[in-house]
């Protein structure tokens, strides 16, 4: 501001004199340049914040000073474009800008897949032993019977597959210890091993 009073200054005194003005017509000119570049010299900054029409946090623009000093820097909205701000706006974008999510995009299994799979599950299923322990009173007999739903649950927790009680034939709840081959009801699309009538469940139930 004190260049641009005294190119002012100098601007008044030149057209004050005429005869100055003719014979220093040469160096008007520059100085009315002079004085545009100061007045209109504009400043670098880096936004830390998106603004409309002006540009997106990260992004180097220049803005007039005026508007730097009274606006963008007491709100903390922009800093000046040096290195040492570079470097901590770009830290500062490394640990708040959400990282871009990978879109993963889910293939429909074709029922041959799906086939597949009731394949794998009841061949795991027939191949297993489920093992339960349970208190008994006198005998071999249990203290709590084992039902069709606590078989069903055991299925999800030991062999990690998951059946409806409606797949399993029980007719009434074991009672007593010993080995079990419970019957499976299985949909009939699912081809059985050579040899085998039916899928089975074998179930042992030991003393606890």
């Amino acid at each position: 501001m004190a260049l641009m009073q005294c190119g002012k200054n100098i601007l008044r005194q030149i057209i004050k004199d005429g005869s100055s003005l003719r014979n220093t017509s040469s160096i008007t000119q520059p100085l009315l340049y002079s004085g545009h570049g100061i007045r209109y010299r504009k400043l670098e900054v880096i936004l830390t914040t998106s603004i409309e029409k002006l540009g997106k946090a990260g992004e180097t623009v220049k803005v007039a000073p005026g508007y730097f000093r009274n606006h963008l820097m007491p709100k903390m909205l922009a800093v000046p474009n040096i290195e040492k701000f570079a470097y901590l706006v770009r830290e500062q974008r490394k640990i708040y800008e959400p990282k871009e999510v990978e879109e993963v995009r889910v293939v429909p299994k074709t029922e041959e897949d799906k086939m597949k799979d009731y394949q794998i599950a009841a061949t795991r299923l027939d191949n297993a032993v489920l093992v339960l322990r349970r208190f008994i009173t006198t005998g071999n007999d249990l203290r709590e019977h084992v039902t069709k739903d606590e078989l069903v649950s055991e299925v999800a927790r030991q062999l990690c597959i998951r059946i409806e009680p409606e797949n399993l034939h029980l007719p009434s709840p074991l009672s007593t210890l010993g080995e079990f081959e419970v019957p499976l009801r299985l949909p009939k699309s699912i081809p059985l091993p050579v040899g085998k009538v039916q899928w089975t469940l074998n179930v042992k139930i030991r003393r606890k």
